[in-house]
């Protein structure tokens, strides 16, 4: 899906989205001092910063499948406990911290409720689980312009608005099958800018994601005429893409 990337590549494509989205949603959980908290998928280390800030790195851990993201998120923030897996099979025993999140990470899961499910099994009785994903079964998310003209184009383009969670209320279903309690559904937007189209449209370039995967995929001459087609549904340069996420939490029974 093109995640094996580097923290830098991912920064330029998605992270100008993820960081204040990860600041904006550490802030609404209400973290308690104290607290022990476990990251799930925590790619370069957007929200876990958030925690870290909160929390000290010691009372943090972390859980990436990607190597070069652990290996970043590792030097990001040192003695830092990062352990390879994946959120359908988390590597840790029961009952291990009062908080587990995710960030941009359900809708990507082979199977989000078992992912889910795992995230309470480490967590402690009375604690809480959270996650946010990007609306783009609502044309909300950052996005959106790009998976517009790509259908424009190609009917049978892919796209990502069938992904689990990203539809409005979804995501809140996925904790209540997973047996989380007392589940509070919100969004959160936040935006980024740009300069110019090509500075936009060299992100799509990167390989990064479905997106970036779609465009590889590509001929050149098809590559343009995408190219083309985005451009004339930005808006006039400089702009700034909203994008609207999800986010939901539930207490562990």
């Amino acid at each position: 899906m093109g995640f094996e990337v580097t923290p830098e590549v991912y920064f330029r494509f998605m992270g100008r989205f993820s960081e204040p989205l990860a600041a904006t949603f550490a802030a609404a959980l209400e973290i308690p001092a104290g607290a022990r908290a476990l990251d799930v998928g925590c790619g370069p280390g957007a929200l876990t910063a958030q925690l870290v800030a909160r929390l000290g790195v010691d009372a943090v851990s972390a859980v990436e499948p990607s190597e070069s993201f652990g290996a970043a998120v590792r030097a990001r923030f040192p003695g830092l406990r990062v352990l390879a897996g994946i959120a359908e099979s988390l590597p840790l025993p029961d009952d291990s911290v009062d908080l587990t999140v995710a960030q941009l990470v359900v809708h990507f899961l082979s199977d989000p409720v078992a992912g889910l499910t795992e995230m309470a099994r480490v967590t402690r009785p009375g604690g809480m689980v959270a996650a946010n994903v990007w609306d783009h079964a609502g044309n909300g998310g950052p996005l959106d312009a790009f998976w517009r003209a790509a259908h424009d184009l190609d009917p049978d383009a892919p796209g990502e608005a069938a992904l689990p969670g990203t539809r409005e209320g979804h995501l809140a279903e996925l904790f209540r099958t997973a047996g989380l309690r007392d589940v509070v559904s919100w969004s959160e937007t936040v935006g980024a800018r740009y300069e110019t189209v090509d500075e936009w449209w060299a992100t799509f370039t990167l390989g990064v994601g479905p997106a970036g995967a779609y465009v590889a995929a590509l001929g050149d001459t098809e590559r343009e005429a995408l190219r083309a087609r985005c451009a004339e549904l930005l808006p006039a340069a400089p702009f700034e893409i909203p994008a609207v996420a999800w986010c939901a939490r539930g207490s562990v029974a």
